[in-house]
């Protein structure tokens, strides 16, 4: 891990800047076949593509999953689990409700009526992944938020293998009351929420991380449904000063790059180059310890950094340029920094605020943008899942007033009857008069 000062290493930063992994051509194909049979050939090519890349024998009599098998997933694992599970729900919900939002109306001159409208989404499918590990912390995010809002039907789809193997998959996903479970993963099971099959609905909503072959999947049928966001590599940034703990800090950066998918981004910026040294070897001590240590170098070799800069001001420009996933800002001045923070997806303030604190327990979603899009997204949130129509009552007392105008207007774009639509009525209620 290199240690960098940004004034003599804007070149060789640019890498980092700009990351974010190439999706290969090879994938992009693989996945178009897929969309393609699963759309032509609905469940069949479900179960055929789930022999093909899971090894698992998938029919109609196993493709759902009873509600009373979830239960007793729920029943197998320790009270003590099912608490904390409960418990971390519980902070979730009460952070998401704030985020709901009311249809309203107003009143406007000449007896005008505006608003919008709020609705639910009516059905939503959650992937649940089933890759090196399942994430409980994952499912609660996409999934609370979509009960806070209202959605009528959330659909959850999982890979059978993972599922079969674990219990706590079926335990989170009664506990959190999703109303049905399909043992379905990859490309397939994205093409089966977005097409529908003779079993699976369609929905009109894809959340939830996968795999390259999944994120590939979700952004090639948006536009049939929506979706969440293009997950990409977890990434953390730590924006710090001499007077933090060099353990911590350390250990913070190693948490984002512990993910061990190959690219993801831990950097650190701070004034101090004492600091940043005691840093480094910190990273280097700790990763002696764990088993795949080498690998977490390789990681922080290719995408990771340690950049000295001259003052917080310009740490927090670096900071915006970088528009992390995570940052963290333990400053001597938080009241004067923050303010010059621009992007990020979620902001940690101070030493006892580690990023897993946001990933398991204290409630705002850890469902993010990451490559640098917390330039223009935000956070998964209860306004992911519903959708907002505009209200309009025009009396005729504002017809009359504006809809010469409105005409006007129709005709400098040359659409004839959009001008006709509002003139004729104008010219009907003037002959009343």
């Amino acid at each position: 891990m290199i240690i960098y000062n940004y004034e003599q290493s804007k070149a060789a930063l640019e890498k980092l800047f700009k990351r974010g992994a190439e999706v290969d051509e090879k994938i992009v194909e693989t996945v178009k076949k897929i969309l393609h049979e699963v759309k032509t050939r609905g469940d069949e090519a479900v179960f055929h593509f789930t022999r093909e890349f899971d090894r698992f024998e998938l029919h109609a009599h196993n493709l759902v999953v009873d509600r009373d098998v979830l239960k007793s997933c729920y029943e197998k694992i320790d009270a003590t689990q099912r608490a904390i599970l409960e418990e971390a729900r519980d902070n979730i919900e009460a952070f998401h409700v704030n985020q709901k939002e009311e249809s309203w109306l107003k009143e406007f001159p000449d007896n005008v009526r505006l608003g919008q409208r709020i609705t639910p989404l009516d059905r939503v499918g959650v992937y649940i992944p089933g890759g090196q590990a399942f994430y409980p912390s994952t499912a609660m995010m996409n999934i609370v938020p979509a009960k806070i809002a209202g959605v009528r039907e959330i659909v959850a789809v999982t890979p059978p293998t993972r599922f079969m193997d674990n219990p706590i998959i079926g335990a989170t996903l009664y506990m959190l009351g999703v109303d049905r479970v399909f043992l379905c993963g990859g490309a397939q099971a994205i093409a089966a929420l977005a097409y529908g099959t003779e079993i699976i609905p369609r929905v009109d909503k894809i959340v939830g991380p996968g795999n390259i072959y999944v994120s590939e999947a979700k952004r090639l049928v948006f536009g049939q449904v929506d979706i969440d966001m293009i997950a990409g590599p977890s990434e953390v940034v730590v924006l710090a000063q001499d007077q933090a703990n060099p353990r911590w800090t350390a250990l913070d950066v190693l948490s984002q790059a512990e993910h061990r998918t190959g690219f993801e981004s831990a950097m650190l910026i701070t004034d101090s180059q004492d600091f940043a040294e005691k840093v480094k070897t910190e990273i280097f001590e700790l990763l002696k310890d764990v088993p795949y240590g080498e690998k977490v170098k390789a990681i922080l070799a290719e995408y990771g950094a340690i950049i000295v800069v001259d003052n917080m001001k310009q740490g927090a420009e670096v900071v915006n340029r970088i528009a992390p996933e995570h940052l963290e800002v333990v400053v001597k001045d938080v009241d004067a920094v923050l303010p010059l923070i621009r992007h990020a997806g979620a902001i940690f303030i101070g030493e006892y605020s580690s990023e897993p604190v946001g990933d398991y327990w204290a409630g705002p979603n850890h469902v993010l943008p990451t490559s640098g899009t917390a330039r223009f997204f935000s956070p998964l949130g209860v306004y992911d899942f519903v959708k907002r129509s505009s209200l309009i009552y025009y009396s005729k007392e504002a017809i009359l007033k504006h809809g010469r105008k409105i005409n006007q207007l129709a005709m400098t774009e040359d659409l004839i009857f959009h001008g006709r639509a509002v003139l004729e009525r104008c010219e009907a209620l003037e002959n009343e008069q």
